[in-house]
């Protein structure tokens, strides 16, 4: 069976080449960094460059954040959500991540992964848009609303403030999350785009007033 030797900062591990394309393929759009571009932060595809020698696992852009990649960051999350995959959405977190997702407390990537699974099973037909608020280093405060109905056919537009902190490889650690449902009529809808990621030219939060 072919392999591949990768060297990992002072370790040597070796991995079998179907392992290898397993895990590209699982990863998806997870990231991992071979070498820097001028801002000091790019990661390779994972399905196109594991190669030897320096290998870390990272989700760019990397903290600390300029506000170019703030905004590129909160795309990004935003992106994932809008897939409704608990476990793709899932890779954007540390292994140990701590949440308060309005009262409930999640802890870690088989926690998270229940909870989203929860949440997509009773939020139906989910749409959502975020958008920047403020940021630090390795700090990023956000706004969001999404639309969604229940199982009854009732809709609602969700408001929210989330608190971000992400650790040196870009992974999110800590998320805070404060949410308000609002009732309201189909009529009142604004996201109208087809399930999954908000098209590059439809408006913002600001733009649609929300």
């Amino acid at each position: 069976m072919a392999t591949r030797d990768l060297n990992v900062q002072q370790f040597s591990l070796t991995f079998s080449k179907p392992f290898l394309e397993l895990v590209a393929a699982i990863a998806g759009d997870c990231h991992w960094a071979t070498e820097q571009d001028a801002s000091g932060h790019v990661g390779r595809d994972l399905r196109e460059n594991i190669q030897p020698g320096g290998i870390m696992t990272t989700r760019p852009p990397l903290p600390p954040f300029t506000r170019e990649t703030a905004i590129h960051k909160v795309r990004l999350a935003e992106d994932g959500w809008n897939t409704r995959d608990p476990e793709k959405v899932a890779l954007a977190y540390s292994l140990d991540s701590r949440w308060r997702n309005r009262s409930e407390f999640v802890n870690g990537r088989p926690d998270i992964i229940s909870f989203l699974t929860r949440k997509w099973t009773k939020e139906l037909d989910y749409r959502l848009i975020k958008e920047l608020w403020a940021f630090t280093d390795n700090r990023i405060a956000v706004r969001f609303a999404y639309e969604w109905h229940d199982d009854s056919g009732n809709w609602y537009r969700s408001y929210g403030n989330e608190n971000w902190e992400f650790d040196d490889d870009g992974l999110m650690r800590l998320r805070f999350a404060c949410i308000n449902d609002l009732p309201i009529k189909e009529s009142d809808r604004k996201y109208f785009w087809s399930l999954g990621r908000r098209p590059d030219d439809h408006p913002g939060l600001s733009d649609i007033g929300l």
